[in-house]
């Protein structure tokens, strides 16, 4: 029978079960995981399992985390060792090589060329030398030291020595020979990465004995720890360092232990305190007191005596002898309050607290601050308590009495926080630390304060501008009143028309027409002397200031009559607000607005200060005060005035005015904008200084609300400086149109219009009087603005006024006939004008100057010469460009003898071959 092959088959399959046996059932991360809650004394017992188990046990980071949910790994100190040692470790290796070197050149292995180099010195190259027989030999070598010390492992190793048998109530012999070294455990605790195991297991094997016997003591006289330390303060050092140990314990029951560890350290805290609080009532400070404060900071910190030593104070219960806080509103004066009563509520508390803090250098040591907590129990229960009802009474009373009373009171909390004294354990911020306790104590009021300011300054600032109009009002009425007062109303409507037409209409029969003689002149000028309304029936457009008797806005009377017609009442009154236009806005009233604003914004500033999200919602407080006051000020005030006073020069008549030496509307739109521009200067260094100095805002944020609202403030007031100089242009040509139509006599350009006989001898060559009243009354406009006003506006005004003027001047030629001897009166004036232009250095106006003096030159040009004056005619470069052939030959036709060199003056056009007609 063979029976070979079936038993071979069956040894091979024993084997192959045998090698599947030595499997692990459960994954080397599941295994590792269990570890973690198992006790230590099992740990032990599974390292001894096998090799495998025991790389798993004496594993570093194991040991490295449960150090570290004791607080005593250090991993930055761990590191420096590590790469000290390894510094360490390469110099030895260095040495040795070079000394297994120097002897294998002693014995002839290795050639001394090999290591040495030409020089005499080392080579700087790296020899390696390998021996079989000599690396087998040490390494048998190295394998029998090894098992040599492992059979002879020393304790510090870690728990390979350490007592698996059950724990007892006695102590280790280590400890009963010296119990002192127990206190000494967890600060000796070093980091070294590789050493975590042996650091862990003589924290262990000091520590666990005491901390299992603890855990399982029924009553505070069983545990071992208190019968083997007497003094209070081992005892406390020894519960702290069990309290940092119980962290570690992850096995099954710690919780049990942990809350039987809390108990028996509660038991001990409760003893401790009740001796701080008898030495406290008996006050002993240096003994007692002292003594038990630094037991229970030993134990836990001395969270506990602090708060009882806080709570104790007389100061908590007796604050009502530092004074009532309705003395500040017990004033003999009704509605009024005072700051007196709390400035010495603050003094007394000062005085109070400074004494206690030396009581807290005497009982508490350096390393624990214990003025900080006492401080904010004083300001949540002392002086929150008295600030309160000051602040809700004073909001209940009066509103600006609320604002400043806030103001006024968080200035004395800033002040009292700065007089108090810190103590050896304060940190070295103290003085932030009690600025931050005064700031939570008005946080609840901060809220409602900001709000309340800002609607305070709103209404306040409406109320101001409010009350400035009504005042305008009143005394436009008044002035109206005193007008209208001597009038017949019934029987002057009944010849309202007739009045409308013989006054209103009546200066325009005066103005000369360019081919009107002196004779019709002189009668229209007879006809009104003898009109019935020449006199004190004729409209009269004087105001109050040229009307003695003429009520002004503050209401002067004097003893002239008012009118005796609601016509030239009516013109009076309009006459008046004219010239009262510069009290549609007033520069006394932007001072009081923003008087009012640096008010608010002073007081609200303070909460700023403070930081944190208090300081920022007061500094976007105080930008909102800021946009505010440029929106009451902007649109609400200027913005407004620049209106009116647009719409007032609008209905500027000329033809109504008596004096022509100036626009009186346009003089005080000027006066205006130069108000504008201070107000716009005020606001600018209010700006600087009021919010960008502070810090209250940032002016480098373009999307920063106050600097929009200050941008968009600047624009509206360039805006209506625009609108109202465009307007005031117009005004301007309008009463020099009328200058011209007025003033600008027949003879002034023809001389001989009315048959004298003269030469240019005859007569001034200097400029008409029109002209010199024109250059006036446009040079004395501009120049109101200078100063004032942006540059580069006043130049864009003076060139469209430039421009506007040299229209109505070509317009103005037109209009008259000018003689051979006139002639010399017109380059006179154009002279005139050309001056002017060139003061205001404008030198894109000069073109239009310079041609006009050319053209007045074609009036001096002798009737027998018509061939130069067709050359002079038909020359287009000699005017520059401004005028055409065919204008110029226009203003030729205003030559009084036109008619008599027409022919011949067109004729020579034509030969020259230039056609215009």
């Amino acid at each position: 029978m063979d029976l070979g092959p079936p038993v071979m088959v069956r040894k091979q399959r024993s084997i192959s079960q045998l090698k599947d046996s030595h499997k692990p059932i459960l994954p080397a991360e599941i295994l590792s995981s269990i570890l973690e809650y198992l006790p230590v004394a099992d740990l032990i017992r599974f390292a001894r399992v096998s090799r495998r188990m025991q790389e798993m046990v004496y594993d570093d980071t194991r040991w490295v985390f449960r150090l570290r949910l004791m607080g005593v790994w250090n991993e930055a100190e761990a590191r420096k060792r590590f790469e000290e040692a390894m510094k360490r470790r390469r110099a030895t290796m260095a040495a040795k090589v070079a000394e297994e070197t120097k002897k294998a050149v002693e014995m002839g292995v290795i050639p001394l060329a090999a290591v040495v180099g030409p020089g005499g010195a080392a080579a700087n190259r790296t020899s390696t030398l390998f021996d079989a027989c000599e690396e087998e030999n040490r390494a048998k070598l190295q394998r029998e030291a090894d098992r040599r010390r492992a059979q002879a492992r020393p304790l510090s190793d870690g728990f390979d020595m350490m007592s698996i048998t059950p724990l007892t109530a006695e102590l280790p012999r280590a400890s009963i020979r010296d119990p002192a070294s127990l206190l000494k455990v967890l600060p000796s605790v070093k980091s070294v990465r590789g050493f975590a195991r042996q650091e862990y297991g003589r924290v262990y094997g000091a520590l666990a004995p005491l901390y299992f016997d603890l855990a399982k003591a029924k009553t505070h006289t069983d545990p071992v720890v208190f019968r083997i330390f007497r003094d209070p303060e081992q005892q406390a050092q020894v519960l702290a360092q069990l309290r940092v140990f119980a962290r570690s314990d992850t096995a099954y029951g710690w919780g049990e232990r942990l809350e039987r560890l809390n108990l028996m350290t509660g038991i001990f805290e409760n003893a401790a305190l009740r001796e701080f609080e008898g030495g406290y009532e008996s006050g002993d400070i240096d003994g007692r007191m002292k003594r038990y404060a630094h037991v229970l900071i030993l134990l836990n910190g001395g969270a506990a005596c602090i708060q009882l030593f806080v709570q104790k104070h007389p100061v908590m219960f007796e604050r009502e002898k530092l004074g009532n806080p309705m003395d500040s509103f017990d004033t003999p004066t009704a509605d009024s309050f005072t700051l007196d009563p709390s400035s010495e509520f603050f003094n007394q508390l000062s005085a109070v607290l400074n004494e206690q803090a030396t009581v807290i250098d005497r009982v508490f040591p350096a390393d624990v601050n214990v003025m900080l907590p006492f401080l904010e129990r004083v300001a949540e229960d002392v002086v929150g308590e008295y600030i309160t009802p000051i602040l809700d009474e004073a909001h209940a009373r009066n509103m600006e009495m609320y604002l400043k009373a806030v103001a006024g009171i968080y200035s004395q909390c800033m002040a009292f926080a700065g007089t108090l004294k810190p103590t050896k354990g304060s940190r070295e911020v103290f003085e932030s630390d009690v600025l931050d306790v005064m700031n939570r104590v008005f946080e609840p009021h901060v809220d409602l304060y900001l709000q309340d300011e800002l609607e305070y300054f709103r209404k306040k600032s409406q109320e101001e501008v409010d009350k400035w109009e009504r005042k305008i009002l009143d005394a436009d009425a008044a002035t109206e009143s005193f007008y209208m007062s001597n009038i017949n109303r019934e029987a002057d409507k009944r010849d309202f028309l007739s009045t409308f037409k013989k006054v209103i209409l009546m200066p325009v029969s005066v103005i000369p027409l360019p081919f009107a003689n002196r004779n019709s002149v002189i009668i229209e000028a007879k006809s009104i002397e003898q009109s019935p309304y020449s006199n004190s029936d004729r409209l009269s457009v004087q105001g109050p200031e040229s009307v003695p008797g003429t009520p002004g806005p503050e209401g002067r009377k004097s003893p002239m009559p008012p009118p005796t017609t609601e016509l030239a009442a009516k013109a009076a009154i309009m006459n008046t607000r004219l010239e009262g236009i510069r009290s549609l806005f007033s520069l006394e009233v932007a001072l009081s607005l923003v008087h009012n604003a640096k008010e608010s914004l002073e007081r609200a500033a303070l909460f700023a200060r403070s930081g944190g999200q208090t300081g920022e919602e007061a500094k976007e407080q105080c930008e909102a005060i800021f946009i505010a006051l440029l929106q009451v000020l902007g649109p609400r005030h200027v913005k407004t005035g620049f209106d009116k006073a647009v719409e007032h020069l609008s209905a500027y008549n000329p033809r109504a005015a008596t004096s022509h030496n100036h626009v009186a509307p346009l003089v005080t739109f000027l006066e205006l904008v130069n108000v504008g521009d201070l107000i716009q200067q005020m606001i600018d260094v209010f700006y600087e200084t009021e919010l960008v100095a502070p810090k209250l805002t940032d002016r480098n944020d373009f999307l920063n609300p106050a600097a929009k609202e200050k941008k968009r403030f600047e624009q509206m007031l360039d805006e209506r400086v625009a609108a109202g100089l465009n307007m005031g242009i117009d005004v301007l040509m309008n009463e020099v149109d009328h200058i011209f139509a007025t003033t600008q006599l027949g003879t002034d350009f023809n001389p001989g219009v009315l048959g004298e006989v003269g030469g240019v001898g005859d007569f001034d060559i200097g400029p008409t009087d029109t002209a010199r009243q024109v250059v006036d009354v446009v040079g004395g406009h501009t120049r109101l603005l200078v100063g004032s006003t942006d540059k580069n506006v006043l130049d864009v005004f003076n060139q469209e006024v430039g421009v506007r003027l040299f229209a109505s001047l070509c317009k103005h030629i037109k209009r008259q006939r000018i003689s051979v001897d006139g002639a010399i009166k017109l380059i006179s004036d154009m002279n005139h004008y050309h001056s002017y232009i060139q003061s205001i250095k404008i030198k894109s106006l000069d073109p239009y100057f310079n041609a006009l003096r050319e053209l007045a030159q074609i009036y001096l040009i002798d009737p027998s010469h018509a061939r130069q004056m067709a050359t002079v005619i038909a020359d287009p470069s000699r005017f520059g460009g401004i005028f055409r052939v065919e204008e110029v030959y226009e203003y030729a036709t205003r030559r009084e003898d036109w008619y008599r060199v027409k022919r011949e003056v067109e004729r020579a056009m034509y030969g020259i071959g230039c056609v215009v007609c």
